[in-house]
């Protein structure tokens, strides 16, 4: 159950570093290119909505194994 655990908090490490990389990359590649902007743009908002989205069913999770544990 331990190693379980461990690997339930890498995979959320993972994500919340990916995302704010990816968001990083996005806000880059908006300023070097004003044609792509948009693209890129759109991107990060989707990068945002899933790192949002991502949190929310981790404390979901947390929630119902706190509740029911």
């Amino acid at each position: 159950m331990d190693l379980l655990k461990e690997m339930a908090d890498a995979f959320v490490m993972l994500i919340r570093s990916g995302s704010t990389l990816r968001i990083i990359y996005c806000l880059i590649r908006m300023g070097t290119s004003e044609e792509e902007a948009a693209m890129f743009r759109k991107r990060g908002r989707n990068t945002v909505v899933f790192y949002v989205l991502a949190e929310c069913i981790w404390q979901i999770k947390e929630l119902v194994l706190g509740y029911y544990g």
